[in-house]
């Protein structure tokens, strides 16, 4: 006898098929600042004047015409640039393909990361830089999957309307509203889809059946990330700054995305 497979989840599917396109779509080229460089030979505190009236932490050194090292503001700034070069063999350098989230895994230890582009190092990457609009754009998208996903499974375990015991009255009567606003207008909507990300979390966090479907061992864990992810999306729509108070939120993302998104292994469960 052969044995009997399920059909395909076509939420799964989808939820897979963008994130494919937000991981692959988005690399370090985007983000990358253009690295500046001087001539090696040039005066080590003329050089350095310079950087600090332009906002330059680090530039490229250049010999006979390719940029073949770095230089940084050094603390005795004295002699020509080439007595303080530092080769990239040093430093981590990245493909201009590298995907967002090995960049920001890259950043949580390395206080900026150099990027090669035509087989040369043609930028440089700082947490900064993480603030940009791609940066933004590439983290919103991934919060969205990741609620995609989580009212595919509510809705794979519980249905339409298994789910309501793990809501409060209050929260549940608050989606009914939003509902009833919503078919004013014409859209043609399931009381799940008028719920809010903190609900979908508390759903999943009280449901044992669903919480086993992701990398959270505990519900007290959940509740944890799920708090931080809220507060980085609330920041990313009202283009607050995310670097100082939502890091964590971030490197996590990029560090387990497709465990989030995928759930466990099978070693895992």
């Amino acid at each position: 006898m052969t044995e009997k497979t399920s059909p395909p989840d076509p939420a799964f599917q989808q939820v897979d098929a963008l994130r494919r396109v937000f991981t692959q779509g988005f690399s370090a080229a985007q983000i990358a600042e253009p690295l500046r460089s001087f001539e090696a030979a040039s005066d080590a505190e003329e050089t350095v004047a310079l950087m600090r009236q332009r906002g330059l932490s680090v530039v490229g050194l250049r010999h006979e015409g390719l940029v073949t090292g770095f230089f940084e503001i050094p603390d005795d700034p004295k002699g020509l640039c080439a007595d303080h070069l530092r080769a990239f063999d040093d430093a981590v350098t990245l493909p201009d393909s590298t995907p967002l989230d090995q960049v920001v895994q890259a950043l949580a230890s390395e206080p900026r990361l150099f990027v090669r582009g035509f087989w040369q190092v043609a930028g440089v990457i700082t947490r900064h830089d993480l603030q940009k609009a791609p940066v933004r754009m590439w983290l919103f998208g991934m919060l969205t999957l990741i609620e995609m996903r989580m009212t595919s499974q509510i809705e794979q375990f519980y249905g339409r309307d298994g789910w309501w015991d793990y809501l409060s009255s209050a929260r549940l009567e608050g989606a009914r509203k939003l509902l009833e606003e919503r078919q004013r207008r014409n859209q043609q909507l399931l009381l799940l889809d008028c719920l809010q990300f903190s609900d979908k979390v508390q759903i999943f966090a009280r449901s044992k059946d669903l919480r086993a479907t992701t990398q959270f061992a505990s519900r007290k864990q959940l509740e944890k990330d799920a708090k931080l992810l809220q507060r980085l999306r609330n920041n990313l729509a009202h283009s607050q700054d995310i670097l100082t108070t939502d890091w964590e939120a971030i490197l996590g993302l990029a560090e387990s995305l497709d465990r989030i998104l995928m759930g466990p292994t099978r070693d895992e469960v």
